[in-house]
């Protein structure tokens, strides 16, 4: 039975995941990347697991999503510098006001779908990054909000300085754990199951007697108290937090992941989205400056010939090599998780 409940918990794709990104800053170097671009990988692929937890399960598209990794961002530095120099404390103030203002937008745009949501979140998002750039007493305005630190990790009996990217890496990785265990769970309880009825026919679901405006509200505003935390570690990492990761550029780019990825049909699309989309940067930006268009052109052939993503590949390439996939669910009833591992 305990074996049982721990298999539940953890499956063999996560732990092998914890140990890649686990020992990532051990052998980084050695293949010729470098200690901070671990760091942008760890953040954006918590990130982008926020963002397909309303896109890949629930079919909601939010192209608006940057502003709250921004707003989490400013709310980090806010706590510390009007509160309290404490990082638990400024974590806490960075996922609470995010998911707040979360639950705001939430109030106001859940009783959309499709299109007009997604519209509804470019709003939205426009009027939190006109806020930040004119509210400049608060935030700093185009300068941003300056001299965030990285405070030490007050665990009680000792202090865990980090100050360096390795270790600050590592805070990252644990916040990772935390959230794919959870999500994980998430997605796979009834809540998760009615989530993905919702992608299919949100129509359908409220005629079984579910409350699809109040699953809408909370899974956006989960989602948006996840950027938050991804925003106030990304504060950290950038020691300071900046207008432009609000703009719908950022947005945009987070959605493009998730797609490229294959968030549609896997849990781990996301992380395979976030690794690719950074290699691409840093690869094909070594040869040329137009790197993105090179990126777009591939995300463009990719949509067209395997719309599944990068986890659609590897799903395929799993049956060519004779690897008989795992027991799927009902794809017409919980599309989301249906090929994903």
């Amino acid at each position: 039975m305990a074996l049982q409940t721990l298999r539940s918990w953890f499956t063999a794709p996560m732990l092998f995941s914890f140990l890649i990104f686990g020992t990532m800053p051990l052998w980084i170097d050695a293949v010729g990347l470098y200690q901070y671009l671990g760091l942008e990988v760890m953040i954006w692929i918590i990130f982008a697991l926020a963002v397909n937890m309303l896109l890949g399960y629930t079919g909601l598209p939010s192209f608006g999503h940057g502003a709250f990794l921004g707003i989490g961002a400013y709310a980090f530095g806010l706590t510390q510098f009007n509160v309290a120099a404490n990082l638990w404390l400024s974590l806490f103030g960075a996922v609470a006001v995010t998911a707040a203002l979360g639950a705001v937008v939430a109030l106001l745009i859940s009783h959309r779908r499709g299109i007009y949501f997604a519209l509804m979140t470019i709003a939205c998002a426009q009027i939190f990054y006109f806020i930040a750039s004119k509210w400049t007493d608060v935030t700093g305005g185009e300068d941003g909000l300056l001299n965030i630190k990285r405070l030490p990790v007050d665990l009680g009996l000792a202090e865990i300085s980090i100050q360096s990217n390795f270790s600050l890496y590592y805070l990252c990785f644990a916040a990772y754990v935390v959230i794919v265990v959870l999500l994980w769970r998430l997605v796979h309880s009834p809540f998760g199951k009615v989530l993905s009825a919702i992608k299919q026919n949100d129509s359908r679901v409220a005629f079984l007697g579910y409350n699809v405006w109040l699953y809408k509200f909370l899974i956006f505003t989960l989602s948006c108290g996840i950027s938050g935390l991804a925003g106030a570690l990304f504060a950290m990492a950038q020691e300071g937090a900046y207008i432009n990761i609000m703009s719908l550029q950022w947005s945009g780019i987070a959605i493009l992941i998730v797609l490229i990825g294959g968030g549609f049909i896997s849990f781990w699309g996301p992380v395979l989205g976030v690794v690719f989309y950074f290699l691409a940067r840093d690869i094909l930006g070594a040869y040329t400056e137009t790197w993105l268009l090179w990126f777009g052109l591939i995300f463009v052939v990719m949509v067209m010939f395997k719309p599944e993503g990068l986890a659609g590949i590897w799903r395929d390439g799993r049956v060519l090599l004779g690897r008989k996939p795992a027991p799927q669910p009902d794809s017409s009833a919980n599309p989301s998780i249906a090929g994903g591992d």
